[in-house]
């Protein structure tokens, strides 16, 4: 496995620590590894970590009693998940799942908020993703309460573009890997509709459709023709 320091350094929630905090948490990191579709962690498990993906994809999700699941967001390589290691005693708002053979960095919560502790300059860069995450989820809601869907699918990718490459949208294109059977499940609509919103798109030259992935050719002008739509 490409080293574990170089690994972490590229962790955006791990930016603010100092050389020496990246150190420590090499100290502190196990790795575990997840066959495709394997339970990484249930909704509601009192156990708190800090997961940094190193290989693989995960797909963070809500399970109902039934047993019928629904992707809330599918993170790449380079992403992390665990929100509730900053709020110690909570359980877990979500499961997560393998999406495919996944590689994860864990982080024991304990240890690591000493560790955040001891370096107390990096609250700002974590504060600052924690917000951007609320964010994201208020501005879901919003959109499912005022907008149409091809507003809502397109939105909804941009989002995916975000998380999966860790960086704000630009002007470059990229892919996002997502099916159309996920879309549906994540929104709630049918694969039907997600497969019309999405050959529409693909027809106003804003994205282009392959087997398990979307291309965004270019998530700025998509923004753009997405606002034109409200």
């Amino acid at each position: 496995m490409e080293d574990i320091k170089s690994l972490l350094l590229q962790c955006p929630v791990l930016a603010g620590l100092p050389v020496e905090g990246i150190n420590e948490a090499v100290q502190i990191v196990r790795a575990r590894y997840f066959d495709e579709k394997a339970l990484i962690c249930n909704k509601g498990a009192q156990h708190s970590s800090l997961m940094v993906i190193a290989k693989g994809s995960v797909r963070v999700n809500s399970i109902s009693s039934k047993g019928k699941e629904v992707t809330l967001m599918i993170f790449e390589a380079g992403g992390w998940f665990g929100d509730n290691v900053f709020s110690p005693g909570m359980p877990r708002i979500f499961g997560a799942t393998a999406h495919t053979d996944v590689t994860l960095l864990e982080l024991p919560g304990d240890k690591f908020r000493q560790m955040l502790a001891k370096y107390p300059q990096s609250y700002p860069v974590i504060l600052d993703l924690l917000s951007r995450r609320l964010w994201s989820a208020i501005s879901v809601i919003e959109d499912d309460a005022i907008r149409g869907i091809e507003e809502r699918i397109g939105r909804r990718l941009l989002l995916l573009a975000e998380y999966q490459h860790n960086r704000p949208i630009s002007a470059q294109s990229c892919v996002v890997k997502v099916t159309r059977e996920h879309i549906a499940n994540m929104m709630g609509l049918t694969r039907q509709s997600v497969h019309k919103v999405l050959k529409k798109l693909e027809n106003s030259n804003v994205l282009r459709l392959q087997y398990g992935s979307i291309t965004i050719l270019n998530p700025l002008k998509m923004e753009a023709y997405l606002k034109q739509l409200e």
